[in-house]
């Protein structure tokens, strides 16, 4: 191995000593061959660290990408309103007056949210009877238009979804929940299949794939019929409620623009909550965001911890290594070494050994994240809701922000060890047995 000292003049003629990049780094792998068995130990200790780092930050990704996912099943930027009572006296009208929507306000919101790409009304049915054959069920009927596919994130498991064409003729036709399908026909393919609907036929043209859904909860035991259509179940003239999508706008803007337009459209005071519901999907996965980047920052401190315990072994062996070639440092002063120079090779034999375990923990984190899998969350609480499950993601910041964290305990660690070597006087150092 080639010596990490070079003997230069300087201009005054006088010897210097300076330390090759290139070789600093071999005589700090020589340092490590020189006692291997405490150098492994050292890196085990600093690949423990930093692979907790990274799967603790693993979590809090999956953890994130889980809630995400939840939303998105659910349509992520849906916007909901409905239609309550008034809690404040406004003009002529009382407290507690009911509101009631009717297609005019539906107009109304495409006029005061006009970038919204999907508008639907809702009316709900609840109770309604549901007859194929012999089977009889009380389920939830919805009637819906077209875009409620798009706001809701509702996927088809067979046939196709409600259409304008329905819609505009008033079509008998109906889109009916996995569970719903299961209940009426039993694995008969229900397709082109008529039902009845408190009496009234109804053709199905299509199923929709499982949606995530709790116990208590009758999403995938739901029926669609064109909103037009609901005129033979119930009074169509006042809607249950208005939907939206909401990507790109700004929320606070639009809620408020919603609630003044409503308000001068049925003369209550804009600031009256209660007279006018408004769920926004956006808004609730903000404040979810919230609380997965507080989980991530605080996962990241316990991982910043454990590491530093490894951080620990490695500035004790770093000492002792100081302690044991106390007289090699004398003569490397001795030979004209600067403070600078014998710092740098003995933090760099410190960046080595954190370099080396930390290459070996990303590695055994990866291994780890494989074969853990899926870590159950959502699917414990409801039904076809593995996409909410955990998985430990090892994404691109996560090893970015691990290997920040890494480097800046192996420089931790290795500052202490260095200064002392730096600032060793050479004629004690040469008089050290």
């Amino acid at each position: 191995m080639d010596s990490p000292h070079l003997l230069t003049n300087d201009r005054h003629g006088q010897r210097t000593f300076t330390l090759l990049g290139r070789d600093t780094f071999s005589q700090a792998y020589g340092a490590m061959r020189h006692d291997l068995r405490k150098t492994l130990l050292t890196m085990l200790g600093m690949a423990w660290g930093i692979a907790t780092v990274v799967l603790l930050l693993a979590y809090g990704e999956g953890f994130g990408r889980a809630v995400q996912n939840i939303w998105d099943a659910f349509g992520a930027t849906a916007v909901g309103i409905y239609p309550g009572r008034t809690s404040q006296q406004a003009g002529g009208n009382k407290a507690g007056t009911q509101i009631r929507f009717t297609n005019d306000d539906m107009e109304l919101m495409r006029n005061v949210v006009p970038l919204a790409k999907h508008t639907s009304r809702i009316g709900n049915l609840d109770g309604g009877t549901l007859q194929a054959g012999s089977r009889t069920f009380t389920m939830q009927v919805v009637g819906i238009d077209p875009p409620m596919a798009d706001i809701w994130a509702l996927d088809m498991n067979q046939g196709r979804f409600i259409d304008e064409a329905d819609n505009m003729s008033h079509a008998r036709v109906v889109v009916l929940g996995s569970e719903a399908r299961d209940k009426l026909f039993s694995g008969i393919p229900p397709i082109g299949e008529s039902i009845r609907i408190n009496g009234s036929s109804f053709q199905v043209v299509g199923v929709l794939k499982a949606r995530m859904q709790e116990a208590d909860n009758d999403d995938n035991r739901t029926a669609y019929v064109p909103y037009n259509a609901m005129d033979t179940l119930r009074d169509n003239h006042y809607l249950s409620g208005m939907w939206l999508d909401s990507l790109g706008l700004d929320h606070n803007k639009m809620t408020k623009s919603i609630r003044d337009a409503l308000a001068a459209q049925h003369s209550f005071k804009p600031d009256d909550e209660r007279a006018v519901f408004i769920f926004d999907a956006q808004k609730q996965l903000q404040q979810f965001s919230i609380i997965t980047i507080a989980i991530k920052v605080l996962l990241a401190i316990i991982g910043t911890i454990t590491l530093g315990i490894g951080g620990v072994g490695l500035m004790n062996m770093m000492l002792v290594s100081v302690t044991q070639r106390t007289r090699e440092i004398g003569v490397e002063k001795a030979l004209g070494a600067r403070k600078r120079d014998v710092l740098f090779q003995f933090l760099a034999e410190a960046m080595v050994i954190t370099a080396a375990g930390g290459v070996c923990g990303v590695l055994l984190s990866y291994i780890v994240s494989l074969s853990v899998g899926r870590l159950t969350l959502y699917s414990a609480l409801a039904k076809h809701a593995e996409a909410g499950d955990i998985r430990l993601i090892v994404a691109p910041q996560v090893l970015l922000i691990s290997t920040i964290i890494l480097g800046l305990v192996g420089v931790a660690s290795g500052m202490l060890p260095a200064f002392r070597a730096a600032n060793l006087d050479p004629i004690e150092a040469l008089r050290y047995e």
